[in-house]
């Protein structure tokens, strides 16, 4: 069987009485407008079953279906880089174990660790991050993130690796933005923006530093770890791959809260915070 040549996402309907129609990866219906192309020779040149030379019309409809961006230009996965295969996987295993398994189906070599601390408890120093050159870290906790927890995997793209991380906050999962070069947004700077943008800011200071009483525990399901798993890995699939987000924001301005009841995932847009002006001395 030839391989399609219509970009994932992307199929042709025969419409009774209307003809063929497109549905689109948004999940919208586009007429195709003809003119003199037999359907069957079309459907035959979109699925790569003809290999022969095209006449005029024929190319004017392929061609539209190309410049519409319907049509694959490659692979449907591009090869993982060898350069950037390398990803060190850290955090809760309910987490990190299917996103083992996504990167490693993807092409990537992922090597799953607990989270380092230092000896007296303090958190990881980059040092211990860095340990064995990995080209790109993950982390993911099955709970808030205690304060100073990534501080020193905030200082990664510093060093040239990729930093991307998850963590769960009752119900809610947020999937932060990837980091890869300096200036890129920072777990420091998503929690600066979370704490600007809710009047209840000294409640999440303090929902963040603990502790905390719960009731019984909100468990993270096997269909939300699988969730959030994919949305890592593909994430770091793109970083890797070179290969843009289809449509929404990028993925170095993107915060992602995913709904663990519904499974249900928001984009909302994050910017980098500024470094604070120091406060000029004053004369005398």
């Amino acid at each position: 069987m030839s391989r399609s040549r219509l970009a994932p996402g992307v199929e042709v309907v025969a419409v009774p009485g209307r003809g063929l129609a497109v549905r689109t990866p948004e999940g919208e219906f586009l007429t195709v407008r003809l003119g003199g192309v037999d359907e069957d020779v079309l459907l035959s040149l979109l699925t790569g079953g003809t290999t022969g030379p095209v006449d005029e019309e024929q190319a004017r409809v392929v061609r539209a279906f190309e410049e519409a961006g319907y049509l694959a230009d490659g692979p449907r996965h591009a090869p993982w880089p060898p350069a950037r295969r390398d990803v060190l996987v850290l955090g809760d295993p309910v987490l990190t174990a299917p996103l083992a398994a996504h990167l490693a189906a993807l092409g990537a070599r992922p090597r799953t660790a607990p989270a380092p601390t230092a000896s007296d408890g303090s958190p990881a120093r980059i040092e211990d991050l860095l340990a064995g050159n990995p080209r790109a870290v993950v982390w993911c906790l099955d709970g808030p993130v205690p304060d100073g927890r990534w501080d020193a995997a905030d200082r990664l793209p510093e060093h040239g690796v990729a930093w991307l991380r998850c963590h769960r906050e009752g119900w809610q999962a947020y999937v932060e933005p990837l980091a890869v070069a300096p200036g890129d947004v920072t777990s420091a700077h998503v929690r600066s923006r979370r704490l600007a943008a809710t009047p209840a800011h000294r409640e999440l200071s303090a929902y963040w530093s603990g502790p905390r009483t719960s009731g019984a525990p909100a468990a993270l399901s096997g269909p939300a770890a699988t969730l959030l798993a994919a949305l890592l890995a593909d994430d770091l699939s793109r970083w890797a791959t070179d290969t843009p987000a289809p449509a929404g924001l990028p993925a170095r301005r993107r915060l992602r809260r995913v709904d663990l009841r519904t499974l249900t995932v928001t984009e909302h847009p994050v910017l980098p915070v500024p470094r604070v002006a120091p406060t000029p001395k004053r004369d005398g």
